[in-house]
């Protein structure tokens, strides 16, 4: 609940965007999750579901957990994750579409690279893949599933015009890495719109 409330101040699950789970048990898997079209920021303890490999609801009743539920399945399975956690910022959905030709966003020379997981220096190289959108979520978790393979290193990935997925090995440092990667994001963002500004500046004093 806590997250809920700091990611929607935050801006990055705006309305009823965004989903999380948390690990409960491994065999069988179980997830705790967050139902379908509820505010984040007003999540309340009794909301929240749990459900199995195969995202479904493991007491039946009116929520019901988001169709993206099966992409949370897959990257817990592939990074053997304790919590995944995915949010719908302005930033995350800008770049996704901006960087979509090139099939990943490519981040060096921060500093705050060093909040992932493993890394050591600020001259990393952090490639964020991007996975085109997809409404028949079997399909898309398929495309996940090849994507984390293709990636091992990755700590995220984005779905172009929708938002960014990451992870952690429990909540606190699936936690870390969205603050992390959505930091980066905006400075990304920020940083081409002062240098756009600032090459018209430079054409209009010529």
């Amino acid at each position: 609940m806590r997250v809920g409330r700091r990611f929607d101040q935050r801006g990055w699950v705006m309305g009823t965007s965004g989903n999380f789970s948390v690990v409960l048990d491994r065999h069988p898997l179980r997830l705790a999750v967050t139902p379908s079209g509820t505010f984040k920021g007003e999540l309340r303890a009794d909301q929240i579901l749990e459900m199995d490999e195969r995202a479904t609801p493991i007491a039946a009743g009116e929520a019901r957990v988001s169709a993206e539920a099966l992409l949370h399945v897959e990257v817990v399975r592939a990074r053997e994750a304790g919590a995944v956690l995915h949010t719908h910022s302005i930033w995350t959905t800008i770049l996704s579409e901006r960087h979509a030709a090139a099939g990943a966003l490519f981040i060096a020379g921060y500093e705050m690279l060093k909040g992932l997981e493993g890394v050591r220096t600020h001259e990393h190289h952090e490639a964020i893949p991007i996975v085109g959108n997809d409404q028949d979520m079997t399909r898309l978790a398929g495309v996940v599933r090849d994507l984390l393979d293709q990636h091992p290193s990755a700590h995220g990935f984005l779905l172009r015009g929708h938002g960014l997925y990451t992870w952690g090995t429990d909540l606190q440092q699936a936690v870390r890495h969205v603050e992390i990667l959505e930091f980066l994001m905006e400075v990304v963002g920020r940083s081409s719109q002062l240098s756009a500004v600032s090459s018209q500046l430079g054409s209009c004093s010529e």
